[in-house]
């Protein structure tokens, strides 16, 4: 017997972010970023893959909207990088939340990830992907920003 009217639950949470994705066009449409349709469907595959590739499960929507949210009013971001940046940038968080095994909130990574793309990587993946995971989690944890470097006395007095 056919399945009338049933979606799969995978299904259902592919179409879910896709229009979430394209929710996302009118905020990052006013710095000149759009996904085309064809790209949000990419995006939305990509990140299904990268879910099964680094082991994760994740419930509801899922990390791309704040990706984009935080990232689309980067002076290093344009049309023509756009969504290769978000799909990297996604990645790149999978792989900073397994390897801090998720002590790390998402947003304080998010947070962190900007400031530091938009500041000492001047936009440069290969210089985000080369930040230690320590270096975020103690960001994180003292609420420095990217381009803080705390006093000697400070880090003697909190050393872990």
């Amino acid at each position: 017997m056919e399945k009338e009217f049933s979606l799969e639950p995978l299904q259902m949470q592919k179409l879910a972010e896709i229009q979430e994705l394209r929710d996302c066009n009118e905020i990052s449409g006013r710095f000149g970023l759009a996904f085309s349709e064809k790209q949000i469907q990419t995006l939305v595959e990509k990140r299904f893959e990268a879910l099964k590739d680094t082991g994760r499960v994740e419930f509801g929507t899922g990390i791309l909207k704040k990706l984009i949210y935080a990232f689309c009013d980067s002076p290093y971001i344009y049309p023509g990088n756009y969504e290769d940046t978000i799909l990297e940038l996604q990645d790149l968080f999978y792989y900073f939340k397994n390897e801090s095994e998720d002590k790390i909130p998402d947003d304080d990574l998010i947070e962190f990830m900007k400031d530091t793309f938009d500041g000492k990587a001047q936009g440069s993946l290969a210089f985000l992907y080369g930040t230690p995971l320590e270096d975020f989690g103690r960001n994180a944890r003292y609420g420095y920003k990217a381009d803080d470097t705390p006093d000697e006395s400070f880090e003697e007095n909190h050393e872990e």
